[in-house]
């Protein structure tokens, strides 16, 4: 009795040719994503350069300063998606340390950019609950990874 082709088990060369078909829209994501960065830190050097050249000069007002932190942080999760990704591509495994580090940033550029005027304070509790999630899930990967 012949079985299927979907019932049957993968040859070594059937998962490399699956593993290179995969490989290819990771080297697409990762390519883009250069250029994502490289663009967004030719545009926050251009607001930076903009925000300190306009009069009060070198002086950056509020509003201007957490327009920059933001578009810092911003750039700074796209590296670490960036590096996220390589990995990925590199060892087939996704790093939950920087996984995790990312959305610790991703949270602190929330915190950064939030008038807590405007928030539910629901919301800013929930924040709360966030961080500490991610921290506790921080160490505790931390910690099991150090005992490896």
């Amino acid at each position: 009795m012949e079985q299927s082709p979907l019932q049957s088990t993968p040859t070594p060369r059937r998962l490399r040719q699956l593993f290179s078909l995969r490989r290819l829209p990771t080297l697409a994501l990762i390519a883009l994503m250069y250029v994502v960065v490289a663009l967004s830190v030719v545009d926050l050097t251009w607001t930076l350069i903009r925000d300190i050249i306009s009069p009060p000069m070198i002086l950056l007002e509020i509003d201007e300063l957490l327009e920059v932190l933001n578009f810092f942080l911003l750039v700074l999760i796209a590296i670490e998606l960036l590096d996220t990704i390589i990995a990925y591509l590199d060892e087939n495994v996704v790093h939950v340390e920087v996984v995790l580090e990312v959305a610790m940033i991703a949270i602190a550029r929330k915190i950064i950019i939030l008038d807590v005027k405007e928030v539910e304070p629901l919301a800013v509790v929930g924040i709360g609950v966030i961080i500490i999630a991610l921290a506790a899930g921080f160490y505790v990967v931390k910690r099991t990874l150090r005992h490896q």
